[in-house]
């Protein structure tokens, strides 16, 4: 059979691209050393930097500082009896084309307890969401505002659901162990920038954060460490810190002065992210200092401000973020830096825990198509209409 995809006429525009990549890594290093000389010599002028932070009007998001620039944290050893809980989410989105207009959510969970008495515990929970209060966000008392519940709105869903099982599993860990309750990706809900009011009230302040808030109030008889974990990170919150410091206005304001800037000095970090920068400074086992995300949504998270640190592992420098309630407990911080890198030790640089709620969450292609054979099936057995398009029934035969 013919593939669809031809890569033989792919092949030159690899190489092409390949060669610009091997072109620009000269002038990338000179960056990343620029970046380097930059981050140490800043460290010694906190203050300053931090001001000038503050005062600043950017159109990128820059780290807000909290204990340092350059520094270096070594791991504590982890606890003789802990666990570490985990959930991840895949989903079947609503689909026009199909008989019947519903979504499920599949939510896998992982429980693991090291020490004394080891074990684990690894579920998958589906759900179906059908009813059509649960297919739309609507503002209390106003009809024909509602926001249907597909595509990105469904993935934010999702990961309101994966956070209130994981509050749920934190409400029944034994008191006793420290635990470290993690997450996959970012605990910042970019995506709901540019909904309406009542879509946040109804996924960040109800649902997200209220699970936070749970989690937080478990603190007041256990050691719990929230904490979210990405992997080979694109951000450049700090490159963007070490922007502002390069230029040369006493007040940066990139809507004003970016523009018309001819000099440009803050090119001179261009091109770098945050995880080359600390791949140059950290040794593997250790975490940068602290920082605070400046991103719009945060003005919500109140309690649960969105702090993050870099974790140099032996093949890459992942993100980890925690809410502020962790930031700011140094014991809870400390947990959280070792728990995730003995997580990442036990699994090839990967969190074990996060890998096997994974396992437990995906979701297949042919999942999928088994879902709705046995949603036309139930169907047709209960004597209701299946229609369907012709687009989807044209993708379910071939005809040449």
């Amino acid at each position: 059979m013919q593939m669809s995809l031809d890569l033989t006429r792919v092949v030159s525009q690899i190489g092409a691209m390949v060669s610009r990549l091997k072109a620009n890594s000269r002038e990338r290093q000179e960056h990343l050393d620029n970046g380097l000389d930059t981050l140490h010599s800043q460290a010694g002028n906190l203050e300053a930097l931090d001001r000038k932070i503050k005062a600043s009007k950017t159109t990128w998001l820059v780290a807000g500082l909290v204990d340092g620039l350059d520094g270096k944290y070594e791991p504590s050893p982890p606890p003789a009896d802990f666990t570490v809980i985990a959930t991840d989410g895949s989903h079947i989105d609503v689909d026009r084309h199909r008989a019947a207009r519903c979504y499920l959510i599949n939510i896998g969970s992982v429980v693991l307890r090291y020490g004394a008495n080891p074990s684990a515990v690894l579920e998958s929970t589906p759900q179906l969401y059908a009813d059509e209060d649960n297919l739309v966000i609507a503002p209390s008392g106003i009809k024909g505002q509602e926001r249907t519940i597909e595509g990105a709105l469904l993935g934010i869903k999702r990961g309101v659901d994966e956070c209130r099982r994981l509050a749920e599993l934190a409400a029944e860990v034994p008191a006793s162990d420290p635990v470290l309750a993690l997450i996959d990706g970012t605990l910042i809900l970019w995506g709901l920038d540019g909904y309406p009011e009542f879509v946040t009230e109804e996924l960040l302040d109800n649902g997200f954060l209220s699970c936070l808030e749970e989690m937080r109030k478990l603190n007041r008889e256990r050691n719990l460490a929230l904490a979210s974990y990405i992997s080979f990170p694109r951000s450049n919150d700090v490159v963007n810190a070490l922007r502002v410091a390069l230029c040369p206005h006493e007040i940066v304001d990139s809507d004003r002065y970016c523009p018309e800037c001819k000099q440009r000095e803050c090119d001179a970090v261009a091109g770098i992210r945050d995880r080359d920068l600390f791949a140059g400074i950290l040794e593997p086992g250790q975490r940068s200092d602290v920082f605070v995300s400046q991103s719009s949504i945060l003005k919500r998270y109140g309690t649960h401000m969105v702090h993050f640190f870099y974790l140099r592992l032996d093949e890459e420098v992942a993100r980890v973020e925690v809410p502020q309630w962790v930031a700011t407990d140094n014991e809870l911080l400390n947990l959280a830096h070792t728990l995730v890198l003995d997580q990442c030790r036990r699994g090839q640089e990967y969190p074990v825990a996060l890998s096997e709620s994974h396992e437990k969450a995906v979701v297949t292609g042919a999942d999928r198509e088994n879902f709705w054979e046995l949603v036309e099936a139930t169907l047709v057995e209960e004597h209701l209409p299946t229609p369907g398009s012709a687009k989807s029934k044209s993708k379910r035969r071939r005809w040449i």
